[in-house]
């Protein structure tokens, strides 16, 4: 008898082949030790098209919409470029996966899908499309180690325990099907007046888009306001010293006159100090790192890194056992882990010149039940990689020193605060002086210390000083900065919520209860929509709103999808369908109501703002002849005179390709606009009839990538085998 397995990839099938020791390969799938091991490619099902359902919605009207089926179905997903034929690939594994469940011997099922919403959905749509009868178990596990495999394996749910989380999957899919095609389709309609534009809106798309807006609008009507300080310093025989002078709680003033009037009248004073406050203090690590985080600490540091791109690279190394699961919401550990995390310590900790600093803890910082939420914080395994590309070294190495830092000793400051007293005439002014000290470097070994260590000299209160000299500093208010991926992820995470202090907790258990702007699967593919449909765009790291993304948050009228409030509390529908607290088809029946009021609304606007920035927009775009997707932003490559270049150059993309390569040039050739399109399409190029340095000719195959090191462009060269 033989028990079939179904994987989300082919990689993750092939390490738990490893782990059960199934070893003979077959068409789609791996069989021995009693286990048949077969795999999806991610989604092998969608739902169906509008023109699947009725022939007539083939063609977008307005009088066709609302349109929600009675019942929704599912196809074998589309080829990608044919969209009215299935994926071959697809409908052959599908195929493959029904021959596996009707084979005689096997007796049971067992789903080894992502533990999550989306993995769910993968595998019970697979299951209701084949109609399978047989039993199904799931397999819940945070990494794909040998050791953690066989511990899942031993510890099987049934399908039905599943129900909450596939229901879920469902839901969420459904939902953004229904706003996503109704709404497209008639704002399309209406105010892109059949231009050649499509007007993408969607539940979670609009509300990201929101807030990008809302801060570049901050920072227009912005008006920089001016104000003084006074700064004066302070001697005596042994030491130097600043001080700033302040009222009751402010440092800051309006009037600038009267700073310098006190100025004149401290000058060449003696003063006391009267008070002196020294305090050691303790910074504790960072938390863990759950996906948001993750993403905006790379994407902050590493210049040309996308929060998509981060999530691409922490999946691959899940995927080859190095990490554990990388989207979650959580920064801590479930307490069961204790063991685990502390072999996995015992693994990374060997060699390191500060390995006797590195010691296991069970602090409740690290290891809380409370803080978790499905799945755990992000975490190396005990498999150490022994060969990693330069991007996966960066988020690997990443991940490993927040995990090792939590071990670490708190590192230690001496923060000192000093009150300087001067009498004048009128009164005492008093001017204060603050300065820290690292005392015991700690974790911040790991990490870096970057301290701006401002130092006090060893002064003692009762002290006698003299002003040595005093001066007014004008200075004038900041702006808002634009924001970059990591702050827009922070935002979403928490639903555009301003954290106090006192109210992380609170914040913390929010976010874990899903009331948030995406989930971390969604939110980096959301973000880098938007740059694709050109309704964001982004210069340096910096994320600002376009003009067709700003007419669109002006003029359309459901200003629900624009909501951050109205969308957390969506998601947060969602989370409480998968913990029991809300059904399906409550949710579902707010979605349609919803989506059928505001398809009409759109049908009564009378604002043509929008279709009248488009055309605009089209015109221009219409005499550019785009060559494909820029590999550093997403907008369109087109043609200048002396390359092939970004066409969001303007705000600071500086991907190009020039017509008069040198290396190229050195081989006799010039780069042309098919080979560009060819570059741009399959991330690499097949050239004839280049010549060497003794002039035979010889074909290649070209790569033009990016070197991390000084982030510019050039050729790598290697040849057919």
């Amino acid at each position: 008898m033989s028990k079939l397995i179904l994987a989300e990839k082919p990689s993750v099938a092939r390490n738990i082949a490893s782990a059960l020791e199934c070893k003979v390969r077959k068409d789609g799938y791996i069989e021995g030790n009693g286990y048949l091991i077969t795999w999806a490619f991610g989604h092998l099902l969608e739902l169906y098209d509008c023109k699947d359902y009725d022939p007539k919605m083939k063609f977008w009207r307005m009088e066709h919409f609302p349109y929600i089926p009675e019942t929704f179905k599912y196809k074998v997903k589309s080829n990608p470029k044919n969209k009215d034929k299935p994926d071959a690939g697809v409908y052959k594994q599908l195929k493959i996966i029904d021959s596996l469940i009707k084979r005689d011997d096997v007796t049971e099922i067992i789903s080894a899908v992502d533990y999550d919403r989306e993995g769910e959905l993968i595998s019970i749509l697979i299951w209701d499309y084949l109609r399978v009868k047989k039993p199904i178990y799931r397999l819940l596990i945070n990494e794909w180690t040998k050791e953690e495999i066989h511990r899942g394996m031993n510890q099987l749910k049934t399908n039905k325990e599943m129900k909450r989380l596939q229901d879920a999957g469902l839901s969420r899919q459904l939902a953004d099907w229904v706003i996503g095609i109704n709404f497209t389709s008639v704002t399309t309609l209406k105010y892109a007046q059949g231009k050649g534009n499509v007007l993408n809106v969607g539940r979670v798309l609009l509300p990201t888009l929101k807030i990008i807006y809302d801060r570049d609008k901050e920072i227009e009507k912005f008006v920089p306001k001016d104000y003084h300080k006074l700064k004066a310093k302070f001697i005596n025989d042994t030491a130097t010293y600043e001080g700033i002078y302040f009222e009751g709680k402010t440092d800051k003033f309006n009037d600038k006159e009267k700073l310098k009037e006190i100025s004149r009248e401290i000058k060449n004073k003696k003063g006391e100090i009267i008070k002196k406050k020294k305090e050691r203090k303790k910074q504790y690590p960072p938390f863990l790192f759950n996906l948001s985080n993750l993403q905006g600490f790379i994407t902050s540091k590493y210049n040309g890194w996308t929060s998509d791109k981060v999530l691409k690279v922490a999946q691959a190394l899940y995927e080859k056992k190095f990490i554990t699961y990388p989207r979650t919401a959580s920064i801590a550990l479930e307490e069961s882990l204790k063991d685990r995390a502390k072999k996995v310590l015992n693994a990374l900790k060997k060699g390191l010149s500060y390995e006797k600093e590195i010691k296991f803890s069970t602090s409740s910082r690290i290891f809380n039940n409370k803080k978790v939420e499905s799945h755990s914080a992000i975490i190396p395994t005990y498999v150490i990689p022994k060969k990693l590309t330069e991007d996966e070294k960066k988020v690997y190495s990443t991940i490993k020193d927040r995990f090792i830092a939590q071990f670490m000793a708190p590192a230690e400051f001496d923060h000192t605060e000093i009150i300087t007293k001067v009498e004048t005439r009128d009164e005492n002014r008093l001017f204060i002086s603050k300065g820290k000290i690292l005392v015991k470097e700690g974790w911040r070994k790991i990490e870096g210390t970057n301290s701006k260590d401002e130092l006090l000299p060893n002064v003692e209160k009762g002290q006698i000083v003299t002003v040595n000299s005093a001066e007014v500093e004008s200075k004038k208010t900041k702006p808002p900065t634009k924001h970059t991926e990591k702050t827009l992820l922070k935002v979403m995470e928490n639903c555009g919520k301003k954290v106090l202090e006192g109210d992380r907790e609170e914040m913390l258990q929010s976010i874990l209860s899903g009331y948030s702007i995406g989930t971390p699967a969604t939110r980096a593919d959301t973000i880098k929509r938007l740059k694709k449909i050109g309704y964001i765009a982004t210069k340096g790291k910096s994320l600002y709103a376009t003009e067709k993304g700003i007419k669109l948050v002006e003029t359309f009228p459901i200003k629900e999808l624009f909501d951050l409030d109205y969308t957390g509390r969506l998601e947060k529908a969602l989370s409480d369908i998968e913990k029991g607290k809300l059904n399906k088809e409550e949710f579902l029946k707010h979605i349609f109501s919803f989506t059928i009021d505001g398809v009409k609304k759109i049908l009564n606007d009378k604002n043509n703002v929008i279709a009248d920035t488009l055309n605009s927009v089209n015109t221009i775009k219409k005499d550019m002849d785009i060559l494909g997707k820029c590999p550093e932003c997403g907008h369109d490559v087109i043609e200048g005179k002396k390359g092939f270049g970004c066409s969001n150059w303007t705000n600071g993309c500086k991907f190009v390709v020039w017509k008069n390569d040198r290396y190229l040039a050195s081989m006799k050739k010039k780069v042309t606009k098919t080979m560009v399109k060819k570059l741009l399409s399959n991330k690499k190029v097949k050239i004839k009839g280049l010549t060497s340095k003794k002039g035979n000719k010889f074909d290649a195959i070209l790569y033009y990538e990016k070197n991390q090191e000084n982030n510019y462009y050039s050729w790598k060269m290697e040849f057919e085998k």
